[in-house]
């Protein structure tokens, strides 16, 4: 129950109301986590559970409205629930006898659209049963009296998992041998939790330690004294991309250099795209819109990176007028009317949000890069930021 949101596999349970939806996440979880009722349209709203799956592990399951809810907020229901699928992994459609439909076949057209794989469950198979053709990933059950079904339902699960959640990717240990040395670069400011240090640190530190590594911890002010102190210079150098100016003209041209927000722009998204991304601001021209987008909301404090930093630095770097737009949330706004989008780390997100948005700005024809990316770009230190990257696969 400690595994953080953002790091648990999101499931997303979809199907016309009354097909059995509720029924089977309460059977897979054993908890009575949803309404069940002959009623249609006893779910309104998306219900969250995350839970343990053996042998998957921790997951949030996302029990959402039914596709037809013809009720007086049925559309806004259906609106929600669609929006759902751009921050799942893997999607379960419910259906019964009467097979799939068009809101199913809708549904299934998006995700093969962002690449997301789904599992088919026909419930009801006790009153009849339809043979789904066309269509791999088929269970058959009756949810009520289906003894062995949670054992079939991981089983067809884990047939569907992506390939980066079973063989979870490391933040920094690839890119340093064992018992190699990162010096990691923490500014304490006002942006760091009081008493702690924010998420992507915390979890780059853990990688490392998991990787065999040794973890030296500074901050900006004590890096050039803490660099003299090693008998030989650290294999790789981690600074907090606010602090990336200062750190880069402290740390010698020999050492490898990057950011939190670099290494979780690779980890949460796709590197090529970001780098990709950040060439477009080459192209701004007065009036040019620009959007921050941020995956939580947060109390904005007097500095703040998304508000104020990179706004300062965007403008200085192209000496335009800028038009820049900040968003926070799950929610992914209408953006063919922008030049670019900036994402943050996604530290509170998972991955196949970040790719659902990537997908939809190409689409969209509008370049996608990320904080960190963009700051080193300003700052005429990205060469030098991404070169321990250079020959892997980002």
């Amino acid at each position: 129950m400690k595994t953080l949101k953002s790091m648990r596999l999101q499931i997303g349970v979809f199907g016309r109301t009354n097909v059995g939806k509720s029924s089977l996440l309460n059977r897979i979880t054993n908890q009575e986590i949803s309404i069940v009722s002959e009623i249609a349209g006893t779910t309104t709203d998306v219900v969250e559970k995350s839970m343990e799956l053996l042998p998957v592990g921790p997951v949030t399951f996302l029990d959402t409205a039914g596709l037809d809810d013809n009720t007086e907020l049925g559309e806004k229901r259906i609106e929600k629930t669609m929006k759902i699928v751009n921050r799942i992994d893997v999607a379960v459609i419910v259906c019964d006898y009467n097979g799939l439909d068009d809101y199913e076949k809708e549904l299934i057209a998006k995700l093969d659209e962002l690449k997301i794989p789904y599992l088919i469950v026909e419930n009801k198979c006790d009153i009849k049963k339809l043979e789904i053709e066309d269509f791999k990933n088929v269970l058959y059950t009756s949810v009520k009296d289906d003894e062995g079904l949670v054992f079939r339902f991981k089983e067809a699960l884990v047939r569907l998992l992506p390939d980066d959640f079973v063989n979870s990717p490391k933040i920094a240990g690839d890119l340093v041998p064992p018992k190699g040395t990162v010096m990691l670069v923490i500014p304490i400011d006002k942006e760091a939790p009081k008493g702690r240090i924010i998420l992507p640190q915390v979890q780059t530190i853990r990688d490392l330690l998991d990787s065999d590594c040794m973890s030296y911890v500074v901050k900006e002010t004590e890096l050039k004294q803490a660099l003299e102190n090693l008998k030989t210079p650290p294999t790789l150098v981690v600074t907090d991309s606010q602090a990336f100016k200062q750190v880069s003209e402290i740390v010698p041209e020999n050492v490898p250099l990057t950011s939190f927000s670099i290494l979780f722009a690779r980890l949460k998204g796709d590197l090529d795209e970001f780098i990709k991304g950040a060439e477009a601001i080459e192209n701004l021209k007065d009036g040019d819109m620009v959007l921050i987008l941020e995956s939580c909301t947060h109390h904005a404090i007097e500095d703040d990176i998304g508000r104020v930093k990179i706004p300062n630095l965007l403008r200085k770097k192209t000496g335009k007028n800028l038009v820049i737009h900040n968003y926070a949330g799950h929610d992914f706004p209408d953006v063919r009317d922008y030049k670019l989008i900036i994402h943050c780390g996604a530290c509170m997100t998972n991955r196949r949000e970040v790719l659902s948005r990537i997908l939809i700005a190409n689409q969209e024809n509008v370049p996608i890069t990320n904080y960190g990316i963009v700051i080193s770009y300003c700052l005429g230190i990205l060469p030098r930021a991404i070169k321990i990257f250079q020959g892997m696969n980002s």
